[in-house]
């Protein structure tokens, strides 16, 4: 793509000193987020912060069951498939203005069931609200949904790096495949590549010392932890585990679509 046509594809919103830049042809990502003229998003069209759908995180060497049917996905990340694929769709915008904006993309191979996802920002001078939802155009099937933002470890590329402060119910021990074992483990001091419950809803704080705090929340009951890079560190609520198709199945029927919201709030310190 030009960078003319790159341009052009942008959607960006404003409230206050907040502004946010959305990508709808390359994954519908967050492609920047800038408070007070800092960027908080590692750049690069693999990062940013893109939406995870109709999975989240790894599925077992690909394969799904959906009752007695057995699907197969590719191994984008052998030997299993992971991420979902949402972030490698072009989507279509629906609407936007100043601090609001709306995208949709129909659900299609290698995805084995017709279905549309949309996802909704809402920018104010404090907080970014995110929404996703799954629906079916017919057959009912397991779907999970969620994001996957890579925040700087510094802003600006200097300072104190980032710390994060969380209460977790429950780990999920994760085996050297990098998927759950099945077993509820206390959680562990990181580096962590790693799925926590939090049964009560999401709740995480990032915080740039002496700069800026940001809450992660939702009511998502699942969140994974990424901070194994150095130059990023990862905050992803999601309704549902790593492989949970196969664990944790919810399923998306015509009456009852799947919907995941989550809002990040930020203050200056």
């Amino acid at each position: 793509m030009t960078s003319s046509s790159a341009e052009s594809a942008r959607v960006r919103l404003v409230a206050g000193d907040a502004e946010l830049t959305v990508r709808p042809d390359i994954g519908c990502r967050i492609e920047s987020l800038r408070i007070a003229g800092t960027e908080l998003l590692r750049q690069g069209e693999r990062y940013g912060s893109f939406p995870m759908v109709p999975w989240c995180g790894r599925v077992a060497n690909g394969r799904f069951l959906n009752g007695a049917t057995r699907h197969q996905l590719p191994l984008n990340s052998p030997p299993h498939a992971i991420h979902g694929t949402g972030r490698d769709a072009a989507w279509r915008t629906v609407r936007a203005d100043k601090t609001e904006a709306a995208f949709t993309y129909d659900l299609a191979e290698p995805w084995p069931y017709p279905g549309r996802v949309t996802q909704i920002f809402e920018l104010t001078e404090d907080a970014l609200i995110l929404r996703l939802g799954v629906e079916t155009y017919g057959d009912s099937f397991p779907a999970q949904a969620g994001w996957h933002p890579w925040f700087h470890r510094t802003l600006d590329g200097d300072g104190e790096e980032v710390r994060l402060d969380f209460a977790a119910a429950w780990q999920e021990e994760r085996g050297d495949d990098h998927l759950p074992t099945g077993r509820r483990i206390d959680p562990r001091p990181g580096p962590w590549d790693d799925c926590f419950a939090m049964p009560d809803g999401v709740d995480v704080t990032l915080t740039w010392p002496g700069r800026l705090e940001l809450k992660v929340t939702s009511r998502a009951e699942w969140v994974v932890v990424y901070d194994e890079q150095e130059a990023a560190v990862c905050v992803e609520p999601q309704s549902g585990p790593p492989n949970g198709l196969n664990t944790h199945p919810r399923l998306v029927t015509p009456i009852d679509p799947l919907e995941i919201e989550s809002t990040w709030t930020w203050r200056r310190l």
